[in-house]
């Protein structure tokens, strides 16, 4: 009962009240429950079935393997579930083969973590109900772009990659929009990763004169960047993306490197009722707690909404916004999160704070 409370008051607390009493949904939870991933989908089975049947809920776990040979089982096991809608799905191969299965079931499904921006231009070709909480992967290149273009667009700007696909990639797109709008780095350079030292490309930047530098290396190779410019007195200012959101390993990164990434929701005042709820039960809010947490929440309301409008759960999704603990969500016409969930983030002491907030944009 005690729980009950705390969720009411959070949920009243929010500008964007949801109806008094949002209607219990079943729910299926896909993650895995063993194998290398489990840790991952435990964390998702427990922030959907947190509170669950205080809420009226009811949360059916189908295990995910992850593999897209099982994905007539799964599909089985889901239409057999009696689920209105499901949430989850940890792995591309396991979403991709149910799909079809739950567009003509009209389950729709919310994914927390598949990113792939073809398997949604299928499903909205195929008029798959596939929404998505994870954000795309074209969403991290235009927050970055956006931040770049706010904050750096008169700085002398360098743009830096490790010859993986992903930092290629997407270095690659930063740097195509920004010459669009007649940005131009003084510097670009593919540099090789996993070294102990990057004293000669910190001397490279500092001859091109680049002050400000983008990097879409890892957190490790970003680490030892920023070091090894402290090291040599060369005052450069080094933003990456979301990988640096990882742990350190043998350099910590040092203070004041940026990030565009999506910041941790359980250090935000709108989730702290709902944490602190979680954490007096033994429940640590760790990855993808919370937003597991906060899509069975939003299907909750999105099945009030739909019981209201005489509709179809899937379209209900696409009214809103919606609160969560991730803060008000609506989907776009393209099932995406309307507004990005990336910000500019700083490390100090040990942890990601919002830049934006300190006035920090470098």
């Amino acid at each position: 009962m005690l729980k009950s409370i705390v969720t009411g008051l959070f949920v009243a607390a929010l500008t964007l009240a949801p109806p008094a009493l949002a209607a219990g949904v079943k729910l299926a939870v896909v993650a895995p429950t063993d194998g290398p991933f489990a840790a991952l989908g435990k964390q998702i089975l427990d922030g959907a079935a947190f509170q669950a049947g205080d809420r009226g809920s009811e949360v059916v776990t189908i295990g995910e393997s992850c593999d897209a040979g099982g994905g007539d089982e799964l599909a089985k096991a889901l239409l057999a579930s009696g689920a209105e809608a499901a949430i989850g799905f940890l792995c591309t191969e396991s979403l991709e083969a149910v799909l079809p299965a739950l567009a003509e079931a009209g389950m729709p499904a919310i994914t927390l973590s598949v990113r792939s921006d073809i398997l949604m231009e299928d499903a909205l070709k195929k008029k798959w109900p596939l929404y998505r909480l994870a954000p795309s992967g074209k969403a991290e290149a235009r927050a970055i772009i956006d931040t770049i273009v706010a904050n750096w667009r008169d700085k002398p700007l360098a743009l830096i990659d490790d010859g993986t696909i992903h930092s290629r990639e997407l270095v690659e797109a930063v740097r195509n929009a920004l010459e669009e709008i007649g940005i131009t780095p003084v510097f670009t350079d593919t540099y090789r990763p996993a070294q102990e030292q990057q004293v000669s490309l910190v001397r490279r930047l500092a001859k091109s004169g680049a002050t400000h530098v983008f990097t879409g290396g890892d957190r490790n190779d970003t680490a030892i960047i920023a070091h090894d410019a402290k090291a040599e007195n060369i005052p450069i200012t080094l933003m990456g993306g979301d990988v640096l959101k990882a742990a350190d390993l043998n350099v910590p990164l040092e203070n004041g490197v940026l990030a565009v990434t999506v910041p941790d929701a359980s250090r935000s005042q709108q989730a702290a009722p709902v944490v602190k709820a979680m954490r007096a039960a033994g429940l640590e809010p760790d990855g993808y707690v919370l937003p597991a947490f906060a899509a069975a929440s939003l299907l909750e309301q999105a099945k009030d909404q739909a019981e209201k409008d005489d509709g179809a759960l899937s379209d209900a999704l696409l009214k809103g916004p919606y609160p969560t603990v991730l803060g008000p969500i609506r989907f776009d016409s393209m099932h995406e999160r309307a507004q990005s969930p990336y910000r500019l983030m700083r490390w100090q002491d040990g942890r990601f704070v919002d830049a934006a907030n300190t006035g920090d944009g470098g």
